[in-house]
């Protein structure tokens, strides 16, 4: 399953700041992350069991991205059930960096990986005024506010 932060800013989130929120909320995780020139690229937070939680970092001046996020702006214009998929789908459209989540397959404690998760994905939007969506579930303002749900 994915995870994925739409944020509209070039300003490269903490990883350090990430990982300190994780920690303050008593999810215990050690980060691991590599980077190049522009900043961290890909990451993980290995759990105290099971499989890590992998992150990627995508900018859109470096990575080709569009079509990816001309995607995700179509299936939010098909979602006209809800008032949120129009403005959603220009925040896409505007996206300056996408930040992807993958949670393993199988997991020993499915309730702290979605933990982890979900606050990441929070911290990453609260911290740069974007939103997130998680695969089946829909779309999230940065405060976990459900803003377009998937069927």
């Amino acid at each position: 399953m994915w995870y994925r932060v739409f944020l509209p800013t070039e300003v490269e989130p903490s990883p350090v700041a990430l990982a300190a929120h994780l920690h303050a909320r008593g999810l215990a995780v050690e980060p691991h992350f590599k980077g190049d020139d522009l900043g961290w690229t890909s990451g993980e937070f290995r759990l105290p069991t099971g499989a890590p939680v992998l992150l990627a970092r995508y900018l859109t001046k470096e990575d080709d991205l569009r079509d990816d996020l001309n995607a995700h702006a179509a299936e939010l214009e098909t979602m006209d059930y809800s008032p949120n998929s129009g403005p959603l789908m220009a925040r896409v459209i505007q996206t300056k960096q996408l930040i992807t989540l993958r949670k393993p397959v199988d997991v020993p404690d499915e309730v702290l990986t979605e933990k982890v998760l979900e606050e990441a994905c929070r911290f990453l939007a609260l911290t740069t005024d974007g939103v997130f969506q998680i695969d089946g579930r829909g779309w999230f303002a940065a405060g976990g506010e459900l803003l377009v749900q998937e069927y």
